[in-house]
């Protein structure tokens, strides 16, 4: 620990990096009770804490190994924290990143002098890639999170909390990939300032060090999620996990709703968009803050990086209202009958405010209304339910269906009473040039799809819904063929808002 210590406090990010200001979030402050502070490590050169690491590792190498240049593999920050280093030291460097890589991405890294290879589907590919070409050419690797001078300058971001806040801290709120950003705070929080909570935050679906601290040994992820990318790591590091193991008080889990409405409260106080893996540490803050109920304490959330896909705003404005609990979707049955929705409209819902109504005539003794109303979350939302049940309405809650909120909302109407044996799937596919038309011919060369629905949200995967005509004597080359395919997804053929809207 005192040499984890000693590294912090020599390291050499300053040449590079810029100490980032601890910033008040008045507003936040009052709404939730409690003061909020927010580092603002989105202000760094490359607009991520990636450089502190990076650049402390490089600047550190021997002269051979500078000689040899620097190697990596990176779909997003650290990349540009790498590219950046080397360029400042007059190093070559190589980048290795995934086809699926965001072009405003690998334009930043060659602003930097940075030589790219684009390669694979993914971090792992393009890892394995990586790999090969650093032992082909002897050139030095430069590892984004275990690495105990990428951890040390990582932590440099805890020294400055605890002397821009004079320590008078009850917890911090870090994001969570690989491990380094939290390896670091928490080591030098933990040896100076025990009181302080160190609270790590993970994505549901990309809990890679939660898993691991539950199961007391390093696991590895089947699939990690594709919205906060800059933290869809499967396996966190050794050296990470042995200290988060060790300094880490808890890890608290958030839902991409909530990552977007946490985007939203980071602008609203400070004029900045994040990235969604920047926006992890307000999340978990606002959660916490909501399940323990605490007011009147400091604390700080880490905005660790503002590298956001410009066409990605639409899909977190859109999810922004369910993430916050302002917004509920319901599925609602009334009678189809003449007057039947006015006397709904007039009675139910004439108080009420409306974010989205969709209905299509389907049958000709009831009717399905999928609707969005701004009633507020939780106990406002069961009430608004048992209020239109009590006046004879059958209700179903959509406000937490990943189904209902990514597809089926922009597809009300679309039943087809021919297609008696459809199956439907969720799918996660590369987002790059041709894929869609390659899925596409992929699906369509041995199965009759009836059902499809595809919309760019601006991210590294495309997501698509697809309904599948499948006999039942082919059940069990589907799978073969899925397995083939090698594309994350899931069934969703018994989903209640599948049933009600579009079958």
């Amino acid at each position: 620990m005192q040499e984890m210590i000693r590294k912090i406090l020599t390291s050499r990010v300053y040449e590079a990096a810029v100490e980032t200001p601890l910033e008040e979030a008045a507003n936040l402050s009052a709404e939730l009770n409690n003061r909020i502070l927010l580092k603002r490590e989105d202000l760094q050169p490359v607009f991520s804490f990636k450089l502190r690491g990076a650049y402390n590792k490089i600047a550190n190498l021997s002269k051979v190994e500078k000689d040899n240049g620097v190697i990596t593999a990176s779909a997003g920050n650290h990349a540009q924290g790498v590219a950046f280093s080397a360029q400042k030291l007059g190093l070559k460097a190589l980048i290795v990143m995934p086809l699926t890589t965001p072009q405003i991405k690998i334009d930043a890294v060659k602003a930097f002098g940075a030589k790219i290879v684009l390669h694979g589907d993914n971090y792992s590919e393009a890892a394995d890639r990586c790999n090969e070409i650093q032992k082909q050419t002897g050139m030095t690797y430069i590892h984004p999170f275990d690495d105990k001078l990428v951890i040390a300058g990582q932590g440099t971001v805890a020294d400055e909390l605890l002397r821009q806040s004079a320590g008078n801290l009850n917890a911090v709120f870090v994001p969570i990939g690989g491990g380094g950003l939290i390896a670091g705070i928490a080591t030098y929080l933990k040896t100076l300032s025990p009181d302080i909570k160190v609270i790590g935050v993970e994505p549901v679906d990309s809990d890679a060090m939660y898993q691991s601290l539950q199961a007391g040994k390093r696991v590895t992820l089947d699939s990690v999620g594709i919205f906060a990318d800059g933290v869809a790591v499967r396996q966190v590091g050794k050296l990470t996990f042995d200290l988060c193991r060790q300094h880490v008080d808890e890890i608290i889990r958030v839902t991409t709703d909530e990552l977007c409405g946490a985007i939203k409260s980071i602008y609203q106080a400070t004029r900045s968009i994040v990235e969604p893996a920047g926006a992890l540490g307000m999340a978990g803050l606002k959660q916490y803050i909501k399940t323990t109920g605490i007011t009147n304490q400091t604390l700080v959330a880490i905005n660790s990086g503002a590298n956001m896909n410009f066409e990605r705003l639409r899909y977190v404005s859109e999810r922004t209202q369910t993430g916050e609990g302002s917004e509920s979707l319901l599925a609602i049955t009334i009678p189809e009958a003449p007057g039947a929705l006015r006397n709904f409209c007039s009675n139910i819902l004439k108080s009420v405010n409306i974010t989205e109504f969709n209905y299509r005539l389907a049958d000709r003794t009831k009717a399905q209304i999928y609707i969005g109303v701004a009633i507020g979350g939780g106990d406002a939302r069961e009430e608004f339910s048992n209020q239109l049940n009590r006046s004879g309405y059958k209700v179903i809650d959509l406000t937490d269906n990943e189904l209902a909120k990514t597809h089926l909302r922009y597809m009300i109407g679309g039943r087809s009473p021919a297609a008696t044996k459809e199956r439907l799937f969720r799918f996660w596919f590369p987002e790059r040039p041709g894929a869609l038309t390659q899925f596409l011919a992929d699906m369509g060369k041995d199965w009759n799809i009836s059902l499809f629905h595809y919309r760019s949200q601006g991210g590294e995967f495309g997501r698509v819904l697809i309904g599948l005509e499948i006999p039942e004597q082919n059940e069990k080359s589907l799978k073969m063929f899925f397995d083939q395919l090698g594309y994350h997804y899931f069934e969703e053929t018994d989903d209640p808002a599948y049933h009600l809207f579009l079958q």
